[in-house]
């Protein structure tokens, strides 16, 4: 028999995936004022495999469905979308304006979360749009000395706490066996998340969302990392057309490709 899943969901307030990022006019990153923000697509995913998990599986008890989002004040708005979606509970651990926190600074922040709310199992996202760093699932396992599933096609939990994942590699597919507890992290073609109804909208205003900030942890945020600079990369050159595969070469020796 398999024990209760307690889900730890964490998702991140990111530009929305539609708007093309602009540098600010500092050079040290991307403008973010009067720029639409949403739900990292990634973590979507993870949030709607939580909730397949015990929609699909009447034999798997899920006991709670837990989003957590580490960013500003504002980040309210992605916890309040999970909700809608499903999640149980949510919690908003605040940072200091816009402070962005690295993955290992997150995976301490979580790692914390899971021992307070008793998480037997975290799906996340494997990497958010922002900084693309595909690390927190990975350094939250090591941290938590649990089994890890990166890049996740295909999650299954059967009996005896046993959790298949299968995987999309070079030629193929691979399995992963492990038992809970475990980190798991999410590919774009697990799912195709839902969308919140305008109903569960107005429901979830009802349900829990706690705020706390980074400093009631007790854990070393400080980043390791300094920006310098910001740059768009250099326009795309145009195109050549040549006629057949004599100028093709040429044109690859003078461009030293060959």
């Amino acid at each position: 028999m398999s024990s209760k899943l307690r889900i730890l969901v964490p998702v991140k307030r990111v530009i929305d995936f539609a708007v093309r990022p602009r540098i600010n006019k500092a050079g040290t990153g991307v403008e973010t004022k009067g720029v639409k923000f949403s739900m990292n697509p990634f973590c979507d995913i993870a949030l709607e495999e939580s909730l397949r998990l015990r929609e699909n599986n009447p034999q798997l008890t899920v006991d709670s469905i837990h989003a957590v989002s580490i960013g500003p004040s504002k980040a309210q708005d992605v916890l309040r979308t999970a909700l809608a979606k499903g999640a149980d509970t949510s919690t908003l651990i605040e940072t200091k304006g816009e402070q962005e926190i690295e993955p290992l600074g997150v995976a301490k922040l979580l790692k914390k979360v899971v021992e307070e709310d008793g998480s037997n199992l975290v799906i996340l996202g494997k990497q958010s749009i922002d900084d693309d760093f595909n690390q927190t699932g990975q350094i939250l396992a090591g941290l938590l000395n649990w089994p890890q599933a990166t890049n996740a096609a295909k999650v299954e939990v059967k009996e005896n706490d046993e959790v298949f994942v299968t995987r999309e590699v070079d030629g193929g597919e691979e399995v992963l066996k492990a038992k809970l507890p475990m980190v798991i992290t999410t590919d774009l073609r697990l799912n195709e998340p839902r969308y919140a109804s305008l109903q569960n909208i107005m429901k979830a205003k009802k349900k829990p969302l706690t705020k706390k900030k980074v400093d009631d942890f007790g854990v070393d945020v400080e980043n390791k990392l300094e920006v310098l600079k910001v740059e768009e990369p250099e326009a795309r050159a145009a195109g050549v057309k040549v006629d057949n595969v004599d100028q093709l070469i040429e044109k690859l020796k003078e461009l030293k490709a060959i």
